[in-house]
């Protein structure tokens, strides 16, 4: 179906970072973008000409349910463009000492959550020909040390975009993969924040092995923090592959994302672990 202004578009993980920066630039080129924050002042602070904010905990039952009948009884009948799902969050640190239950969070929030969001909102897309734009990461290609948890996420997400974009193709329903490399977010800083309380779990004999690990964690992250890609240039992405008549079934953002991918794919893996290991400086 083409394209119209005031089609709407639902956007998870609203309150910052990649998901505020497409849900604005969704807005200023006339969609009617749902915008999804898990708190009252995050709404507060989004809520714009074009956006509408709600409250929505991807983790939820309800606050889905409440989402998929708002999309569904819209009162001027507009129809669902597209949903981008963005909600997330980084749990990194050395897989030998995360808590069960962190990890256990990790894929409730970035990969049940997403699933729920697509199950909730499919019935909309299929009636409008629409769109499942998953935001996926780097971290979903090639899996750095300290980074298992998050990229075990991002690796599910991959597979699942690749099995829903095949069962839904007879369909109408287009299934897209965004694949950011560092970006300057606020999900940088938080996965240091997380680094450091798990850092304080660990036993002695931990501490000896993973210290340095621990290091070399924070530091990449602070680094995408501090000179990663604007989050507005992944929305740019995101803009494209909702405005494309024929989208790619992937898109790369960033020009490391776009090297690693390539890398990932020639390089044998022991060449590969000592380049990544040398690039955290941990050889």
């Amino acid at each position: 179906m083409p394209y119209k202004t005031q089609d709407m578009v639902v956007v998870t993980g609203t309150s910052s970072g990649i998901g505020r920066a497409t849900a604005e630039q969704l807005a200023a080129e006339g969609f009617h973008v749902l915008a999804g924050v898990r708190r009252q002042e995050d709404a507060d602070k989004i809520k714009q000409n074009n956006i509408e904010p709600v409250i929505l905990d991807i983790t939820a039952s309800d606050t889905l349910r409440t989402l998929a009948e708002r999309v569904e009884q819209d009162p001027l009948g507009r129809r669902l463009r597209a949903v981008v799902n963005n909600a997330g969050i980084a749990v990194n640190a050395p897989l030998e000492m995360v808590p069960l239950d962190e990890f256990r969070r990790q894929i409730e929030v970035s990969v049940i959550g997403q699933v729920a969001v697509i199950q909730a909102l499919t019935p909309a897309l299929l009636k409008s020909g629409g769109r499942v734009v998953n935001i996926g990461s780097v971290g979903g290609k090639i899996s750095m040390p300290g980074f298992g948890i998050y990229s075990a996420a991002k690796y599910a997400m991959e597979a699942i975009n690749d099995s829903f974009r095949r069962e839904m193709s007879s369909f109408g329903l287009k299934v897209i993969m965004i694949t950011p490399g560092g970006v300057s977010t606020s999900l940088s800083e938080k996965g240091v924040t997380t680094a450091d309380r798990l850092s304080k779990l660990m036993t002695p004999d931990q501490h000896r092995r993973h210290d340095r690990l621990f290091d070399a964690v924070k530091a990449q992250a602070e680094s995408w923090a501090t000179s990663g890609i604007p989050p507005k240039k992944v929305a740019e992405v995101v803009s494209r592959a909702i405005h494309a008549s024929n989208p790619r079934t992937r898109y790369t953002a960033g020009r490391d994302s776009a090297l690693l991918t390539r890398l990932v794919r020639i390089l044998p893996d022991k060449l590969l672990d000592r380049m990544l290991r040398s690039q955290m400086k941990l050889q």
